[in-house]
């Protein structure tokens, strides 16, 4: 049976903790090993990455998983690589950072009412979790969810794997219609709740490099899936 943590400061702490995944407990060990070159001289986290952010966060952003030499190096989500670059900028271009960069865990960062999470908290081979990756990191995310549900208003998925990872967390808590809702960049999908208030879910293509370097996802493109979010979540 899972621990189930009383708050999210224990379930940061459990999270870290996890060996769940023998693939993926290699791999962030032997990226923290071997290094980047650039980075030799760092101690790498090399550890599961809890969500950041505050416990009453009104808004989620949830990505995919660790970069290797990003997440995985710093302990911070979308902290250390040119993804978290892209998606700091324009957390703090719409209100929700107080400062548009992110390199380390101690560089004073702090979000307004958000909190960013992922559906895997270990870094994958070739940013590849597998299904069965997926699946048994889920209690995680659904444990987060549960524990953001009095404040939680609204989520941003960035990127379709996000997007097919967080709908069955979503279930129960808020009613997902059937069919479920397809991935699309600037998607907006009002989830009605059995109690309480809905769930506003956004969808933004992810902030990747395979994204923002071809232009695909713009700066422009995610401050407005942002903007609209921040609303929706009454910030």
């Amino acid at each position: 049976m899972r621990a189930i943590a009383a708050d999210l400061a224990e379930l940061d702490r459990m999270v870290t903790g996890c060996r769940a995944c023998p693939r993926l407990v290699a791999w962030r060990e032997e990226v923290a090993t071997v290094k980047r070159a650039a980075f030799a001289d760092q101690e790498y986290w090399g550890r599961p990455v809890p969500g950041f952010g505050p416990a009453d966060a009104a808004l989620a952003i949830v990505g995919l998983a660790p970069a290797a030499h990003g997440a995985n190096r710093t302990g911070r989500m979308f902290t250390g690589d040119r993804s978290g670059d892209v998606l700091y900028a324009a957390l703090h271009a719409v209100g929700l950072a107080n400062q548009p960069t992110s390199v380390s865990a101690s560089d004073g960062l702090r979000l307004h009412g958000t909190r960013i999470t992922a559906p895997v908290r270990c870094a994958p081979p070739a940013n590849k979790p597998t299904p069965l990756e997926r699946d048994t990191c889920r209690h995680w995310l659904s444990q987060e969810l549960a524990l953001l549900r009095p404040t939680l208003r609204a989520i941003v998925v960035l990127g379709a794997f996000g997007w097919q990872a967080l709908l069955p967390v979503l279930t129960p808590t808020w009613q997902v219609p059937t069919p479920r809702p397809r991935f699309t960049h600037a998607a907006l999908v009002t989830l009605p709740a059995p109690e309480g208030p809905p769930l506003h879910l956004f969808g933004s293509y992810h902030v990747s490099q395979q994204n923002t370097f071809t232009g695909r996802l713009t700066p422009a493109m995610l401050e407005a899936v942002l903007l609209e979010a921040k609303e929706a979540a009454g910030l």
